[in-house]
């Protein structure tokens, strides 16, 4: 790469501050063109089956209702790479909460009543939606999500794994877990002389858009989908989801604008979901806990819709070194809905098995778990044998342990005592790749001295807006009050998902290429510019298309420290620190904010979320924000973020790596370790809710 580093502002306020605590800034759900209808989805109420029959007569007759669309009225959809998007199509229902229909009526009451009321029968047939690890219908699949093999072995794992004079053989679980952002997933669509204009609550408009164009086999440039403030998504609205599709079905039904906005108890049946996942991790270390082997192996499941791996192996390939290894997975298709995208797929619940593997080992080899940890150090990474672009691990580690207070930690467990409560402490790292995707922006120069860069990026509570702008007035030289950001839009240059940590990254530089190029045009010219500004376009599919010789991964260390009631079995955390090495950190403000809102979703995860499935009926008994339970303020402690300096060249012209996801991935296997270090119990099964962890305590 020549172009040079770009040093934006530090610091600066989040852009959409005050638009959205003002109410001025506008959701999907807000969008109510004139003349708009409301529509209400109809779930499945059988796991696995066929509709026979849907009783429409009765509720076409109630005040209000428009239509009622089903697999055998519904319009006909073309090809979709996903199939969970292949709605009303036919009259199977592969899952409990698969739509079966869609009601359409003037006021969202009316449509959601409606739908209650509606009947449905079904052929119901047999249904298998518990996972285990000995399930005869397991395979292993060619990859897992990503596109990674879903099987890599490097050496001798059972030779080596055998004669290794310290050995670990445990096996880690976690249920399902669920995204819940807190704006719901909601569209309204549009048809208007051919074309169809959509606002969406997604992650990505450029992709919704062209998902729709496919279903509905129109041009990409006949569509046009908005979703220009997004409420949180943490995956869930990575793809395209019911929502848009059902909307835009029913407006073309009805020739109106069509409103859908999906009620939270729905959303686990329809949205994907974190999947469960059992885990068998095994090492073999020498007497110093040097690991010599390492084996990883995964079971989880998918559904019959469509494929897809939880990659929570993936992550073994690249902490340790471990000239003998064994990762894999094996999955199976059960009558569940589609598990998908949540934050830091594979690595947050990859992670948590591994790094509680370490801690385990740390007790066995007598070696303190942070020296552990350096000792194990990588001179490359272990499976590609790639040098690393940058590897700030050793320093997490070392300046985590010096403003936790980690030195003189009495490695005893069950010894620090106050009254009724334990005490304890624990250590895990952290690790997310960087991950980059081909982009295009614009870059435009009025003559009013003021700066205008568009891409189709989407703020979904990130800070988006504020760092590109930053970017832009760093490659333009420019002062960041001078640049406007347009965003959000898939009539703007296309661009990639927010997700995977690459938004930044990705957009970014795209941001940056187009600013530069404008820059040069801008210093070739003399004397005012034209009325109508100039304007400089980039696109970075060249760039991020080429491999990089280097292993890039943005890394992390967590730091928990808990106390257990012996007498409920109720775990608090008292004290969390975080800190990582992502590169080139462009914005303080907004970094600290995505670093702290991770290693909370860590938190519940360690200690309160789970979905349980009923073997019965089906589907997943926590549905509302009552019963699966995401940590609260009362929950969260003081948590601290901090980040080391770390300069990388091959990353971007930022020399950034993503933040959003890394600060989930160690905090549940910190706080677990934690927990251990206070009671001496070792509870393998998340999360760590009182039921479990009590028995053990009296």
């Amino acid at each position: 790469m020549t172009s040079q580093l770009v040093r934006p502002t530090t610091g600066a306020v989040r852009r959409d501050a005050r638009q959205k605590v003002t109410g001025e800034a506008r959701y999907a759900v807000d969008r109510t063109p004139p003349g708009c209808l409301h529509a209400c989805p109809v779930p499945a109420t059988v796991a696995r089956g066929r509709v026979t029959a849907v009783h429409a007569e009765a509720v076409l007759k109630r005040p209000g209702v428009r239509a009622v669309l089903t697999h055998e009225n519904a319009p006909r959809l073309g090809e979709a790479d996903d199939p969970t998007l292949l709605l009303l199509q036919d009259d199977r229902v592969p899952h409990r909460g698969w739509y079966v229909a869609v009601v359409v009526a003037d006021t969202p009451e009316a449509a959601r009543e409606a739908a209650e009321a509606l009947g449905v029968d079904y052929a119901v047939e047999d249904h298998d939606v518990l996972l285990r690890a000995d399930h005869p219908d397991l395979y292993t699949p060619e990859e897992a999500n990503g596109g990674h093999p879903a099987v890599r072995e490097r050496g001798d794992f059972p030779a080596a794994f055998a004669a290794s004079p310290v050995r670990l053989d445990a096996t880690y679980s976690m249920s399902a877990l669920h995204n819940h952002p807190m704006e719901p997933h909601a569209s309204t669509a549009h048809w208007e002389d051919g074309g169809l204009t959509v606002y969406d609550s997604s992650q990505g408009a450029s992709t919704v858009r062209d998902a729709l164009a496919g279903l509905f086999e129109l041009p990409p440039e006949r569509v046009t989908v908005v979703s220009a403030f997004v409420g949180g998504g943490f995956g869930s609205k990575g793809t395209p989801r019911p929502p848009c599709v059902l909307a835009a079905m029913a407006s073309r039904h009805t020739g109106r604008p069509v409103r859908l906005v999906l009620p939270r108890r729905e959303l686990a049946a329809v949205v994907g979901h974190r999947a469960p996942t059992v885990q068998r991790v095994r090492i073999g270390a020498s007497e110093e806990g040097v690991i010599g082997a390492l084996s990883h192996e995964v079971v989880t499941q998918t559904s019959t819709v469509k494929e897809f791996v939880e990659q929570a192996a993936v992550p073994a390939r690249t902490m340790y070194t471990s000239p003998h290894s064994f990762t894999g997975h094996r999955v199976v298709a059960l009558d569940v809905p589609s598990p998908s995208w949540m934050r830091a797929p594979g690595e947050a619940s990859g992670m948590y098995a591994l790094e509680s593997a370490m801690d385990e080992l740390a007790v066995a080899a007598g070696v303190d778990p942070v020296e552990l940890r350096l000792r194990n150090e990588p001179d490359a990474e272990p499976d590609s044998g790639k040098p690393f672009s940058s590897r700030g691990l050793a320093d997490c580690l070392r300046e985590g342990a010096r403003r936790f207070g980690w030195e003189g930690r009495d490695p005893r467990p069950g010894v620090r005592r106050d009254g009724d409560l334990l005490w304890g402490t624990g250590v895990a790292s952290a690790t997310y790749p960087v991950l980059l995707s081909p982009c295009k922006a614009s870059a435009h120069a009025g003559p009013d001295g003021l700066h205008t860069v568009r891409v189709d990026a989407t703020d979904i509570g990130t800070g988006a807006r504020t760092v590109l702008a930053q970017i832009a007035a760093e490659a333009l030289g420019v002062p960041l009050d001078s640049v406007r950001v347009e965003l959000g839009s898939s009539a703007l240059p296309d661009a990639p998902v927010a997700g995977g940590s690459s938004g930044t990254g990705s957009w970014g530089w795209a941001v940056h290429k187009a600013c530069t190029a404008l820059r040069e045009e801008l210093a070739g010219r003399s004397g005012p510019l034209p009325s109508e500004g100039v304007t400089a376009e980039a696109d970075t599919e060249e760039e991020t298309g080429q491999d990089s010789p280097y292993a890039r991964h943005a890394f992390g260390a967590h730091f928990a420290e808990v106390r257990v009631d012996t007498v409920t079995g109720e775990v608090r955390v008292s004290r969390l620190l975080g800190v990582y090495a992502a590169g080139r950190i462009l914005n303080p403000r907004t970094a600290r904010s995505q670093f702290i809102g991770g290693m909370t979703m860590g938190l519940g995860m360690a200690l309160t979320e789970h979905s349980t499935m009923d073997p019965a009926f089906g589907d997943y008994t926590e549905r509302d924000l009552a019963s699966y339970h995401v940590p609260a303020c009362a929950d969260v402690p003081a948590i601290q973020a901090h980040w080391v300096e770390e300069h990388d060249p091959h990353l971007n012209p930022m020399g950034s790596k993503g933040i959003g996801e890394i600060g989930i991935v160690g905090t549940a296997a910190a706080i677990a370790n934690a927990v251990h270090h206070a009671t001496g119990v070792r509870l393998r099964d998340l999360p760590l809710t009182p039921d479990r962890l009590l028995p053990h305590l009296t």
